[in-house]
Protein backbone atom coordinates (compact mmCIF):
# COMPACT_ATOMS: atom_id res chain seq x y z
CA UNK A 1 0.00 0.00 0.00
CA UNK A 2 1.27 3.47 -0.90
CA UNK A 3 -0.03 6.41 1.11
CA UNK A 4 0.75 10.09 0.78
CA UNK A 5 3.19 10.14 3.70
CA UNK A 6 5.34 7.48 2.03
CA UNK A 7 5.63 9.64 -1.10
CA UNK A 8 7.17 12.55 0.80
CA UNK A 9 10.98 12.19 0.80
CA UNK A 10 12.64 11.95 4.18
CA UNK A 11 15.21 14.53 5.20
CA UNK A 12 18.36 12.63 6.32
CA UNK A 13 18.99 15.45 8.81
CA UNK A 14 15.59 14.95 10.47
CA UNK A 15 16.96 13.08 13.55
CA UNK A 16 19.48 15.82 14.26
CA UNK A 17 16.66 18.25 15.00
CA UNK A 18 15.54 16.26 18.03
CA UNK A 19 17.08 14.88 21.18
CA UNK A 20 16.66 11.16 20.77
CA UNK A 21 16.41 8.90 23.78
CA UNK A 22 19.28 6.55 24.40
CA UNK A 23 18.70 3.12 22.85
CA UNK A 24 20.47 -0.21 23.42
CA UNK A 25 23.35 -0.99 21.09
CA UNK A 26 22.49 -2.49 17.73
CA UNK A 27 22.36 -6.30 17.81
CA UNK A 28 22.57 -9.15 15.33
CA UNK A 29 19.47 -11.03 14.13
CA UNK A 30 20.18 -14.04 11.95
CA UNK A 31 17.73 -15.73 9.59
CA UNK A 32 18.06 -19.34 8.48
CA UNK A 33 19.09 -20.29 4.96
CA UNK A 34 16.17 -21.49 2.80
CA UNK A 35 17.04 -25.19 3.06
CA UNK A 36 17.20 -27.30 6.21
CA UNK A 37 19.29 -30.46 6.27
CA UNK A 38 20.80 -32.73 8.88
CA UNK A 39 23.94 -30.59 9.14
CA UNK A 40 22.16 -27.36 9.94
CA UNK A 41 21.85 -27.78 13.74
CA UNK A 42 25.64 -27.99 13.89
CA UNK A 43 25.91 -24.91 11.67
CA UNK A 44 23.55 -23.00 13.94
CA UNK A 45 25.50 -24.02 17.01
CA UNK A 46 28.71 -22.86 15.33
CA UNK A 47 27.14 -19.53 14.36
CA UNK A 48 25.84 -18.83 17.85
CA UNK A 49 29.27 -19.68 19.23
CA UNK A 50 30.84 -17.02 17.01
CA UNK A 51 29.61 -14.04 18.99
CA UNK A 52 26.54 -12.31 20.39
CA UNK A 53 23.27 -12.99 18.53
CA UNK A 54 19.96 -11.59 19.76
CA UNK A 55 17.51 -13.58 17.65
CA UNK A 56 17.28 -16.43 15.18
CA UNK A 57 14.41 -16.72 12.70
CA UNK A 58 13.56 -20.05 11.11
CA UNK A 59 12.38 -19.23 7.60
CA UNK A 60 11.73 -22.28 5.45
CA UNK A 61 9.47 -22.35 2.42
CA UNK A 62 7.60 -25.19 0.73
CA UNK A 63 7.83 -27.60 3.65
CA UNK A 64 5.04 -29.61 5.18
CA UNK A 65 3.95 -28.54 8.64
CA UNK A 66 5.43 -31.72 10.10
CA UNK A 67 8.80 -31.10 8.45
CA UNK A 68 8.81 -27.49 9.65
CA UNK A 69 8.05 -28.58 13.21
CA UNK A 70 10.75 -31.25 13.03
CA UNK A 71 13.27 -28.54 12.09
CA UNK A 72 12.00 -26.28 14.87
CA UNK A 73 12.31 -29.06 17.45
CA UNK A 74 15.95 -29.59 16.45
CA UNK A 75 16.88 -25.90 16.58
CA UNK A 76 14.91 -24.45 19.48
CA UNK A 77 17.05 -26.09 22.20
CA UNK A 78 20.20 -24.68 20.62
CA UNK A 79 18.78 -21.17 20.73
CA UNK A 80 17.71 -21.72 24.34
CA UNK A 81 21.23 -22.87 25.23
CA UNK A 82 22.68 -19.62 23.85
CA UNK A 83 19.88 -17.40 25.20
CA UNK A 84 18.83 -16.42 21.66
CA UNK A 85 15.20 -15.64 20.85
CA UNK A 86 13.77 -18.35 18.56
CA UNK A 87 11.24 -17.01 16.04
CA UNK A 88 9.34 -18.63 13.20
CA UNK A 89 8.51 -16.95 9.93
CA UNK A 90 4.98 -16.44 8.60
CA UNK A 91 3.09 -18.99 10.71
CA UNK A 92 1.81 -18.03 14.17
CA UNK A 93 0.03 -21.40 14.39
CA UNK A 94 3.27 -23.31 13.93
CA UNK A 95 5.09 -20.93 16.29
CA UNK A 96 2.62 -21.89 18.99
CA UNK A 97 2.94 -25.61 18.30
CA UNK A 98 6.74 -25.35 18.24
CA UNK A 99 6.98 -23.45 21.51
CA UNK A 100 8.78 -20.60 19.75
CA UNK A 101 9.45 -17.27 21.40
CA UNK A 102 7.53 -15.51 18.68
CA UNK A 103 6.81 -15.04 15.01
CA UNK A 104 7.70 -12.72 12.17
CA UNK A 105 4.80 -11.96 9.85
CA UNK A 106 4.64 -10.35 6.44
CA UNK A 107 1.89 -8.12 5.14
CA UNK A 108 -0.05 -11.14 3.84
CA UNK A 109 0.44 -13.42 6.86
CA UNK A 110 -2.44 -12.24 9.02
CA UNK A 111 -2.69 -9.50 11.61
CA UNK A 112 -0.74 -8.66 14.72
CA UNK A 113 -3.96 -8.93 16.71
CA UNK A 114 -4.61 -12.48 15.50
CA UNK A 115 -1.02 -13.53 16.21
CA UNK A 116 -1.16 -11.97 19.67
CA UNK A 117 -4.44 -13.69 20.48
CA UNK A 118 -2.92 -17.03 19.52
CA UNK A 119 0.54 -16.63 21.03
CA UNK A 120 -0.18 -14.56 24.12
CA UNK A 121 1.15 -11.33 25.61
CA UNK A 122 4.75 -12.44 26.03
CA UNK A 123 5.37 -13.55 22.44
CA UNK A 124 7.69 -11.49 20.24
CA UNK A 125 5.83 -10.41 17.09
CA UNK A 126 7.66 -8.69 14.26
CA UNK A 127 6.18 -7.25 11.10
CA UNK A 128 7.64 -6.67 7.64
CA UNK A 129 7.06 -3.04 6.66
CA UNK A 130 9.20 -2.83 3.49
CA UNK A 131 9.95 0.89 2.97
CA UNK A 132 6.68 2.20 4.38
CA UNK A 133 6.36 4.60 7.28
CA UNK A 134 2.61 4.04 7.19
CA UNK A 135 2.86 0.27 7.57
CA UNK A 136 5.34 0.68 10.41
CA UNK A 137 3.05 3.05 12.28
CA UNK A 138 0.14 0.66 11.77
CA UNK A 139 2.21 -2.26 13.08
CA UNK A 140 3.23 -0.30 16.15
CA UNK A 141 -0.33 0.76 16.88
CA UNK A 142 -1.45 -2.86 16.50
CA UNK A 143 0.98 -3.99 19.20
CA UNK A 144 3.95 -5.38 17.26
CA UNK A 145 7.19 -5.82 19.20
CA UNK A 146 9.37 -4.70 16.30
CA UNK A 147 9.14 -3.55 12.70
CA UNK A 148 11.43 -4.61 9.86
CA UNK A 149 12.48 -2.43 6.95
CA UNK A 150 14.17 -3.60 3.75
CA UNK A 151 15.62 -4.71 1.49
CA UNK A 152 18.30 -2.07 1.94
CA UNK A 153 20.63 -3.72 -0.56
CA UNK A 154 20.33 -6.13 -3.45
CA UNK A 155 19.67 -9.64 -2.18
CA UNK A 156 19.28 -13.07 -3.71
CA UNK A 157 17.79 -14.59 -0.56
CA UNK A 158 14.42 -12.90 -0.83
CA UNK A 159 14.46 -10.55 -3.83
CA UNK A 160 12.62 -7.29 -3.23
CA UNK A 161 11.94 -4.18 -5.25
CA UNK A 162 11.72 -2.15 -2.04
CA UNK A 163 14.84 -0.05 -1.39
CA UNK A 164 14.48 2.12 1.70
CA UNK A 165 17.14 4.68 2.48
CA UNK A 166 18.99 4.60 5.82
CA UNK A 167 17.17 7.83 6.69
CA UNK A 168 14.04 5.72 7.27
CA UNK A 169 15.76 4.12 10.27
CA UNK A 170 16.68 7.52 11.69
CA UNK A 171 13.13 8.78 11.22
CA UNK A 172 11.68 5.74 12.96
CA UNK A 173 14.02 5.75 15.93
CA UNK A 174 13.45 9.48 16.42
CA UNK A 175 9.68 9.06 16.63
CA UNK A 176 9.23 5.60 18.14
CA UNK A 177 10.66 3.53 20.96
CA UNK A 178 9.66 0.35 19.11
CA UNK A 179 12.77 -1.49 17.84
CA UNK A 180 13.43 -1.64 14.12
CA UNK A 181 15.24 -4.31 12.11
CA UNK A 182 17.19 -3.58 8.94
CA UNK A 183 17.28 -6.46 6.46
CA UNK A 184 18.23 -7.22 2.89
CA UNK A 185 21.67 -7.95 1.46
CA UNK A 186 23.46 -6.74 4.58
CA UNK A 187 27.10 -7.67 5.11
CA UNK A 188 29.70 -6.53 7.65
CA UNK A 189 31.04 -4.20 4.96
CA UNK A 190 27.79 -2.38 4.17
CA UNK A 191 26.18 -2.53 7.61
CA UNK A 192 27.77 0.60 9.20
CA UNK A 193 25.51 3.20 7.52
CA UNK A 194 22.44 1.31 8.76
CA UNK A 195 23.81 1.00 12.28
CA UNK A 196 24.77 4.66 12.34
CA UNK A 197 21.32 5.65 11.02
CA UNK A 198 19.71 3.97 14.02
CA UNK A 199 18.94 0.31 13.29
CA UNK A 200 18.26 -1.58 16.50
CA UNK A 201 18.94 -4.93 14.82
CA UNK A 202 20.82 -5.97 11.70
CA UNK A 203 19.33 -9.06 10.07
CA UNK A 204 21.41 -11.25 7.79
CA UNK A 205 21.35 -14.55 5.97
CA UNK A 206 24.08 -15.25 3.42
CA UNK A 207 26.72 -13.13 5.12
CA UNK A 208 26.69 -15.69 7.93
CA UNK A 209 25.83 -19.02 6.30
CA UNK A 210 27.94 -18.52 3.17
CA UNK A 211 30.92 -16.92 4.86
CA UNK A 212 34.06 -18.52 3.37
CA UNK A 213 35.40 -19.33 6.84
CA UNK A 214 32.12 -20.67 8.18
CA UNK A 215 29.14 -19.28 10.08
CA UNK A 216 31.08 -18.60 13.28
CA UNK A 217 33.40 -16.31 11.35
CA UNK A 218 30.39 -14.61 9.76
CA UNK A 219 28.88 -13.82 13.14
CA UNK A 220 32.26 -12.72 14.48
CA UNK A 221 32.69 -10.31 11.56
CA UNK A 222 29.36 -8.69 12.36
CA UNK A 223 30.32 -8.58 16.03
CA UNK A 224 33.39 -6.51 15.21
CA UNK A 225 31.35 -4.05 13.16
CA UNK A 226 28.59 -3.77 15.72
CA UNK A 227 31.10 -3.05 18.45
CA UNK A 228 32.81 -0.27 16.49
CA UNK A 229 30.03 1.36 14.45
CA UNK A 230 27.51 2.44 17.04
CA UNK A 231 25.44 5.62 16.63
Amino acid sequence: MIVQDDLIPLDPAFPSRFERGRRPKCQLYIVSPPVFDASFPDQLRAALGGGPVAAFQLRLKDLSDDAFLHAADALRPICTEYDVAFLLNDRPDLAKRAGADGVHIGQSDGTVAAARALLGPDAQIGVTCHDSRHLAMEAGEAGADYVAFGAFYKTTTKPSHYRPEPSLLGWWTTLSQLPCVAIGGITPENAPPLIEAGADFIACVNAVWLHPDGPAAGVAAFGTVLASAQP
